[in-house]
């Protein structure tokens, strides 16, 4: 259990109260989430291995962590990002830095970008982070993202180092003891499907506008295709979950990663209320809710007020769509008991959709002014467990071509059984249309497009190279769910 204050923060980078015995990603030496050094000197990240414990039993996982410990970076806007990255495992890796928009080089794509960095080599990046956000960093490598090689890329905005709100970064996985690869070998002997027969329409009024013709060809609709043994929040179940000692009456800043594999939450507040300020890390018109949809790669920023005077336990839940299960985190107040919390809500909750982002509104939206270019992308899916962009697998596809400094609209059209957040490297986008209705929405960079469903999204090309768009469930990008945006000459 650890007592962090924003005051804490702002005197000291070292974490108050004791530290598990537990050697965990968020569990280390030092803190998760102390202040980093803010010096133009290069931050140093180590791809390493690491062992947990889950539901019992041990697992050895992958870990990025700074010398001392740390997880993943923080690290203030209108600095550089001068990060050495050493990989000291016997087997190739890179990492992409999702959410961050450097130039094309440094973006960490296999045989896109760069060459992967062999076992024992390093490799150094050098570019200015120009906006504050919650974001992450994860192997785009293989599928190693599903043996937990992700960590936290907070990047502070100073103007806000101020304020008196206590930051709580939590980084949400699906886990499993099984061997990636035999898991993407089982689900393209047997198609993939049938992992879950709950409805993804239940509660929502988003799939109206799909075509009638699609719905004919379209199998019929699910949720997931991996079964996991357990949901982990920094690293824990709720059998042991981390807890943040927080003030009676304080200011909580949540910055939540959505670092699952193949898994999205719904978050729930139980019986807090928050303001949901940004998303992806880019400010939106502050949406007070207690629950919140939350896919694959996404993020949110939530402020939460506790109650004035008052001892207690409040829990940050992150569900499953479409069933019970649960994982989270505890704010105790310091005199607080804390008692066991059942790792099965009392009822299964439906599935996430578009509710969210209809209702989303971008602070800075894009400028009013035509649009240049506009591109199609139907997704669709093949026997194999094949998934397909446009028809075509990753490797055989036609790059979306754009010109600098134009206004780009893609429409991306879902036709599959499943839903599926899509990711843009490189750019901010912003929600533009859902299903035909034209919206001002969030700025983002991954967006979720149901089964059946339809979103437009836009952006300025203004970041020259060639940039990968896909799903960022981990299985359908590495059976073909892959295209590019290439910028012409």
């Amino acid at each position: 259990m650890r007592l962090i204050t924003r005051r804490q923060f702002l005197a000291t980078t070292a974490a108050a109260g004791a530290l598990t015995a537990i050697p965990t990603l968020f569990t280390g030496k030092g803190s998760a989430f102390a202040a980093t050094d803010m010096q133009q000197d290069t931050q140093v990240i180590r791809v390493g291995t690491r062992v947990i414990e889950v539901n019992g039993k041990s697992a050895r996982v992958f870990g990025l962590t700074q010398p001392d410990g740390t997880p993943g970076l923080i690290l203030d806007a209108g600095k550089r990002f001068r990060v050495r990255v050493e990989n000291q495992l016997d087997e190739s890796t890179l990492l992409h830095w999702h959410g961050l928009t450097p130039p094309w080089e440094q973006d960490g794509v296999p045989g896109l970008t760069q060459l992967p960095i062999p076992a024992g080599g390093h490799h150094e990046y050098d570019f200015l982070l120009d906006k504050p956000g919650t974001n992450w960093m994860h192997s785009h490598h293989g599928l190693q993202e599903q043996m937990l090689m992700a960590a936290p890329l907070i990047v502070r905005d100073p103007l806000e180092a101020a304020d008196d709100v206590q930051e709580v970064v939590v980084l949400f996985h699906d886990f499993t003891f099984r061997d990636p690869m035999e898991i993407l070998s089982v689900l393209q002997s047997e198609g993939g499907h049938g992992a879950s027969s709950a409805d993804p329409h239940a509660g929502h009024g988003n799939m109206q506008h799909a075509a009638a013709q699609n719905q004919a060809a379209m199998p019929m609709a699910h949720l997931h295709d991996v079964e996991y043994d357990a949901f982990l929040a920094n690293d824990r179940t709720l059998d042991d979950p981390e807890v943040y000692r927080v003030e009676r009456g304080g200011r909580v800043r949540l910055r939540l990663i959505n670092g699952a594999t193949a898994t999205a939450f719904w978050i729930d507040l139980d019986r807090l209320q928050g303001q949901l300020i940004a998303v992806d890390g880019m400010p939106v018109e502050p949406l007070r809710a207690s629950k919140f949809e939350f896919a694959m790669g996404q993020r949110l920023d939530i402020l939460v007020d506790l109650p004035a005077g008052e001892e207690g336990v409040w829990p940050i839940f992150a569900l499953r769509e479409g069933e019970r299960e649960r994982t989270g985190i505890l704010l105790a107040t310091p005199a607080a008991t804390i008692t066991k919390v059942s790792n099965l809500a009392p009822q299964k909750v439906p599935a996430i959709g578009l509710n969210l982002e209809q209702a989303l509104r971008a602070t800075t939206p894009l400028s009013q002014r035509p649009v240049d270019r506009q591109h199609h992308v139907v997704i669709t899916e093949a026997a194999g467990y094949g998934w397909l962009l446009n028809g075509k697998a990753h490797g055989d596809h036609q790059p979306m071509w754009v010109r600098q400094g134009e206004r780009v609209e893609i429409t991306i059209t879902d036709q599959t059984s499943m839903a599926h957040p899509m990711h843009l490297h490189g750019h901010h986008f912003q929600v533009v249309a859902i299903n035909g209705k034209r919206i001002s929405g969030a700025m983002r960079d991954t967006v979720l497009v149901p089964s059946g469903g339809e979103v437009t999204i836009a952006f300025d090309a203004i970041n020259p190279g060639e940039w990968v768009f896909h799903c960022h469930h981990l299985y359908h990008m590495a059976a073909g769910m892959m295209t590019s945006i290439k910028y012409e000459a």
